[in-house]
């Protein structure tokens, strides 16, 4: 019944839904029928064409759909052998791109038989209603039911083009804030941050608000302004000389990348392989970088 359901919900239709279930219309029909006499409610707007969900059938569709979703994806781990299986990890966009996919190959030839599904998160989710094992996570280790590994911390330089830099002359910290500065919308107060923490009279102005790291780094190449960036993150346009530090005064933060796992998924064999592969890489990194 709730698969008839699910699948007419999604369609807007009770052929579209038989033709997905491979079964007869009369059959959808039939158990949605069923379904609502089970719960004594009206799920479907009969007399509207095309098929419309009522008010408490949306919502109830809603749940339905993530519930089926956990039961799909707990099947397919459950066929699978114990120490395989399969790895749902959430991922911050620009940390996945620029720094964990180069690296992911040599997880895959180490870990052959896990499926890994990525999912990139930039908003607050929760772990009991989706179904992600594990999650890279930037900020502090305080995220409820959960256990947290730390992996990094994040250095952030000022940064801009050359050519900014060679039209706009910086003698002093203060000439900085007089750049057109570009803020990632997600750490707001990180440009007054890091002025606080070298010259606490600057004063910054709001300019030009990024969703995403990679955005910002491009829009700095282009000459839109300059940008508070991890160093980490930058790699290939410092060394293609198309950004260039300003001056190389980290800013200094209490949070940090940590990789974060529901509890009753801390000992899930991929999520520990996982876990054992990524810090060996962060520590790894952190040795370099603090030589």
């Amino acid at each position: 019944m709730l698969m008839s359901y699910d699948a007419a919900a999604r369609a807007g239709s009770f052929t579209a839904a038989a033709h997905e279930l491979n079964v007869t219309q009369g059959a959808v029909s039939r158990q949605i029928g069923a379904l609502e006499n089970q719960l004594g409610i009206e799920l479907f707007k009969r007399d509207h064409k095309p098929l419309q969900l009522t008010s408490v059938g949306k919502t109830y569709a809603q749940e339905i759909n993530s519930a089926l979703q956990l039961i799909r994806n707990a099947s397919l781990t459950a066929i699978t052998k114990p120490r395989t299986g399969m790895l749902n990890l959430a991922i911050l966009p620009t940390f996945g791109t620029r720094w964990l996919m180069p690296k992911f190959p040599s997880f895959l030839e180490q870990n052959p038989d896990i499926t890994v599904n990525f999912v990139t998160k930039l908003s607050p989710f929760d772990f009991s209603n989706e179904n992600i094992h594990v999650a890279i996570h930037y900020g502090l280790p305080d995220w409820p039911g959960t256990r947290s590994t730390f992996l990094m911390g994040e250095m952030s330089v000022p940064v801009c083009s050359p050519k900014m830099l060679e039209n706009h002359p910086i003698e002093k910290v203060s000439d900085i804030a007089k750049l057109p500065l570009l803020h990632l919308a997600s750490r707001p107060d990180a440009w007054e941050s890091w002025f606080r923490a070298i010259d606490s009279t600057v004063t910054v102005e709001h300019g030009l608000v990024f969703e995403q790291f990679s955005i910002i780094s491009q829009a700095a190449v282009a000459g839109l302004g300059a940008g508070l960036l991890p160093k980490f993150l930058i790699g290939t346009e410092l060394a293609n000389n198309e950004l260039e530090i300003i001056v190389d005064e980290p800013s200094q933060s209490d949070y940090g990348y940590y990789l974060i796992s529901p509890n009753n998924q801390y000992d899930y064999e991929p999520v520990v392989a996982f876990r054992n592969w990524i810090l060996s890489l962060t520590e790894s990194y952190q040795v370099q970088a603090s030589s």
